[in-house]
């Protein structure tokens, strides 16, 4: 349930930004930097875009290919996948190479955000949009704290990192923070998304609720992530910068 909610709510909120940018039925150059196993990716493809993947992890990288090799010809067509780091974009992409960047959930392993940031930025074209997707360090605390767990809730307020459910330690980002890079990579912030405000504590197994149940606690997840104060209490912020023209 987790996932489903993470990628139903991130489908949701990009595709809002995209129509507000773009006209309609333009095919776009996307990039999808730590692609996973291409949930967002193959979507975009299937809605008619020209992909590409970049995944470091060759397990993840099987899964997207043998997902895409499923796909009907003319969506494996505009589909590249490429195994490779997101820190180094600049190796396999001249700039101003896309339209739209994607970079969800990466950015907690990255010791040196800011300098990966502003290579994605590079590689977007003026007025081009940069989606990223981070565990929301003012909200730390959230997790343990509703689970009971105060130990743990006490140190996170003073925390911006945390042991995800991989066991791995990672960091979680301050929006102010990255407000303030965006702004320095000359690609603002233009809007901004809580992600699972109600849903993050359900276990890794939570089976899926009935269809009408789904749809409302999707409804209630969508509107608390657009809604303050809500929003700046989710478990994770989709962040949305525009490229300067």
């Amino acid at each position: 349930m987790r996932n489903t909610v993470r990628q139903e709510l991130v489908a949701r909120q990009l595709d809002e930004q995209i129509a507000a940018r773009f006209p309609v039925g333009q095919r776009l150059r996307v990039l999808d930097v730590g692609m996973g196993q291409g949930t967002q990716a193959l979507r975009l493809a299937r809605a008619g875009h020209k992909v590409t993947g970049l995944e470091s992890d060759a397990g993840m990288l099987r899964v997207a290919r043998e997902a895409l090799a499923t796909e009907p010809e003319g969506i494996r067509e505009r589909f590249r996948t490429i195994e490779g780091d997101g820190r180094d974009t600049g190796v396999h992409f001249l700039p101003g190479s896309f339209d739209v960047v994607l970079c969800h959930g990466v950015l907690m392993y990255v010791e040196e955000r800011d300098a990966m940031l502003a290579g994605l930025a590079r590689m977007l074209a003026p007025g081009g949009l940069l989606s990223l997707l981070v565990r929301n360090a003012d909200a730390l605390a959230m997790r343990p704290g509703l689970a009971g767990d105060w130990a743990t809730a006490l140190t996170a307020f003073d925390s911006d990192t945390y042991t995800n459910r991989l066991g791995i330690q990672v960091r979680a980002d301050h929006m102010a923070s990255l407000k303030a890079t965006l702004a320095g990579i000359a690609a603002p912030l233009h809007a901004w998304y809580g992600v699972r405000v109600f849903t993050d504590g359900a276990t890794d197994d939570a089976e899926l609720p009935p269809e009408d149940e789904l749809a409302r606690l999707l409804t209630a997840e969508d509107r608390a992530g657009r809604t303050d104060p809500y929003r700046s209490a989710a478990a994770l912020l989709h962040l949305c910068g525009v490229r300067g023209q």
